[in-house]
């Protein structure tokens, strides 16, 4: 008798094991949000919805403090602060801007899909649910 409590306790035991190791996928957070905290940035692409924008960003230099604040300021001394984060959302890495001033800045507000990124380089893209328009952002690492 005292076998057979064993081997159930140790079956129960086991199966439970087993069936509360499940990954949660909608926690995992992309290595973007260490890769973008380290260093000075500059977008070398803003493509909106086929324009090209690129230029509305030129000579800013932006930085992404880990507390979730992203600046970018221009020589001449024009600062403009948002914020940003990073997460798993639809199966895709996203990195979220949000800038409320500026509307230059407020048209990079956004929850951008990373399609490819390195150590030196992040490029994402935004379908619009609206029209169906595709935006595309880059950002190189000074």
């Amino acid at each position: 008798m005292k076998k057979s409590m064993k081997l159930i306790a140790f079956v129960l035991l086991l199966s439970l094991g087993f069936t509360s190791c499940k990954k949660d996928d909608d926690s995992a957070t992309p290595s973007s949000s260490t890769t973008v905290t380290q260093g000075k940035w500059r977008v070398t692409l803003f493509n909106d919805n086929g324009n090209d924008e690129t230029n509305h960003f030129n000579a800013y230099e932006f930085t992404f403090n880990s507390g979730g604040i992203v600046t970018a300021t221009r020589s001449g001394g024009t600062t403009v602060t948002g914020t940003w984060s990073s997460g798993f959302d639809d199966n895709q890495n996203k990195l979220y801007l949000t800038f409320t001033t500026n509307n230059d800045f407020i048209e990079i507000s956004d929850d951008w899909h990373i399609i490819q990124q390195s150590s030196v380089k992040i490029q994402l893209q935004d379908v619009s649910g609206g029209n169906g328009g595709t935006d595309l952002l880059t950002f190189e690492k000074i």
